[in-house]
């Protein structure tokens, strides 16, 4: 079964949740603060994790950003107190896979938990020679999350590597932004949008060294990848 790594500092919840996602046949290691939960993910093995925002030492922002630097793919759900927009953004600019508001219905959490691993898995039974593309002088290796042009790699996100791969599947071809969101998010919500839109701005900083390359916004429709 996955095991799953939850940081929550709020002791009862924390204590509570744990119990409830390991009684769902989800092994879950518990860590009361950002530090604590940062050595637990440097001394064991993980297949996602859950973490609060607001945390004393470190919170989970900081957190993410530790984990998503440290190369291993680990999808990462944020559960907050917090439900302001700007708060949603940060956690899917420093690469969150899904975001949970409090209060929140247990059984939707073990929901999404599925769906996302659900998606992990799928990604790594790809076959590594159908998930290489060339987009330009850049050299896109799905697979392994990494897109490569004059010698320098960078190392994409999940969603970021999601995205693309859908772009470079319909290359100069329109894609719509319904389309998009409900392949890779699942469905078409607002906050989902936002998040999509945040990842496509990360995938045009990526390319923006080729001013041939452009991914476009089709006014009504959705986007479009053009390389010229």
């Amino acid at each position: 079964m996955p095991n799953l790594l939850l940081v929550e500092d709020d002791a009862n919840l924390g204590l509570l949740l744990q119990e409830y996602l390991i009684d769902k046949g989800f092994p879950t290691d518990l860590a009361t603060d950002g530090q604590k939960g940062w050595q637990c993910f440097v001394d064991n093995q993980y297949d996602l994790c859950i973490f609060d925002v607001m945390m004393p030492k470190k919170d989970g922002f900081s957190l993410a950003k530790e984990v998503r630097m440290s190369g291993r793919d680990v999808p990462i759900i944020f559960l907050t107190a917090k439900s302001m927009k700007e708060d949603t953004m940060q956690g899917f600019r420093v690469g969150a896979d899904d975001y949970v508001t409090k209060p929140f219905d247990r059984e939707e959490l073990i929901l999404r938990i599925e769906a996302i691993l659900r998606r992990y898995r799928k990604q790594a039974d790809l076959p590594e020679e159908s998930a290489v593309f060339q987009v330009g002088n850049y050299t896109f290796d799905y697979h392994h999350h990494q897109l490569t042009a004059d010698q320098k790699s960078t190392k994409l996100t999940s969603k970021e590597s999601e995205l693309l791969k859908l772009f470079c599947q319909n290359l100069n071809q329109p894609i719509s932004r319904s389309f998009a969101l409900k392949t890779i998010w699942g469905d078409d919500s607002y906050f989902n949008a936002r998040s999509m839109d945040v990842y496509i701005t990360k995938l045009r900083k990526h390319f923006k060294e080729d001013p041939a390359i452009q991914i476009m916004n089709l006014h009504g429709e959705g986007f479009k990848l053009m390389v010229g």
